[in-house]
């Protein structure tokens, strides 16, 4: 089913996995102010000139994308939630962390900024 909104997305997932995603969309509104919501790939997403923040439930994780690339120490820092395709991936048995994701975030804008 494809999505037009966050919030069409949330509502599709169970009620404590949408708490999850709103705390994220949430987070990222907060961190990078004018950064716009939309859907792309069919999962929530932030853009500015061009989409830089992806996220979206899992069976056992959010999933958050792309990797950060052009910052070491955050990439560093992120490395423990890291996939294999450096995407992150945050289980929902642990709790989010946010500031991490909203300064993933902050990077992802100014990344994406300078293509």
């Amino acid at each position: 089913m494809p999505f037009e909104t966050h919030e069409e997305y949330f509502a599709s997932v169970p009620t404590e996995l949408r708490t999850r995603l709103e705390q994220v969309q949430k987070e990222v509104e907060s961190r990078v102010p004018g950064a716009i919501r939309c859907i792309s790939y069919n999962m929530p997403a932030f853009k500015q000139q061009r989409c830089f923040f992806y996220f979206a439930a899992f069976k056992k994780h959010i999933g958050v994308y792309p990797p950060v690339t052009e910052n070491e120490a955050l990439v560093s820092e992120v490395a423990r939630f890291r996939g294999p395709k450096g995407n992150l991936s945050f289980p929902h048995g642990q709790e989010l962390p946010l500031e991490l994701i909203g300064r993933v975030a902050v990077a992802l804008a100014a990344q994406y900024a300078q293509r």
